[in-house]
């Protein structure tokens, strides 16, 4: 990204200005990059560890494989997912706070006894199931938020202050240099007026 500027004291004080805010911003940036990259390390390992659990209790589910035919899939429903936001880093990410469920009534005298059991296992299940997915949700928003602050960093790092410093620097050569050369010019003059002065005496 070229900086455009002009060769003159008002472009030069309005680069240093941007140079500045660039200057002080990065140091921040950069913590906020620190922080979500290990927001989102905590993220993807609470959702590593609700993985764990689910594949456990799937085992679980699955060596009961076999009572599974008798159960009534209708006793048991999701009914809401109550969710809340959190901030982290500046960026809102969903926190669970309650899975509610639909229990429908089942005779206990003509039921497997084994259903109070299932339903528990089910409930269990389907609330780290989706415990998992709103981590999953949550790792994905804060790795984002990263990755932009990420770009911004190395913008910031490796093009704009570099490119604001090199553009003041080529301003403060040319004004020097324009500088010099009216010295130089007014030397010239005066010294021709000098000698005009002292051949106009003689």
């Amino acid at each position: 990204m070229a900086i455009k500027f002009q060769y003159n004291k008002t472009s030069l004080g309005e680069l240093g200005k941007q140079l500045k805010m660039r200057q002080k911003a990065l140091p921040t940036i950069k913590s906020k990059e620190s922080a979500l990259r290990t927001e989102v390390k905590r993220a993807k390992d609470a959702a590593g560890e609700l993985r764990r659990r689910l594949d456990a209790l799937r085992a679980e589910y699955d060596y009961m494989t076999a009572l599974w035919g008798e159960f009534d899939a209708g006793l048991l429903q999701v009914d809401d997912v109550e969710l809340d936001t959190q901030k982290i880093a500046g960026v809102r990410t969903p926190v669970l706070r309650e899975v509610l469920f639909e229990e429908k009534p089942y005779d206990l005298f003509s039921s497997p006894v084994w259903f109070a059991a299932g339903i528990d296992l089910l409930k269990r299940m389907a609330r780290l199931g989706i415990e998992y997915e709103v981590y999953s949700r949550k790792m994905e928003l804060l790795d984002f938020a990263r990755r932009k602050t990420t770009q911004k960093v190395n913008l910031y790092e490796k093009v704009q202050i570099p490119g604001y410093e090199d553009a003041i620097r080529k301003i403060k050569r040319f004004m020097e240099d324009e500088e010099n050369l009216s010295k130089s010019a007014q030397k010239i003059v005066k010294t021709k007026q000098q000698a005009a002065g002292e051949g106009a005496m003689l």
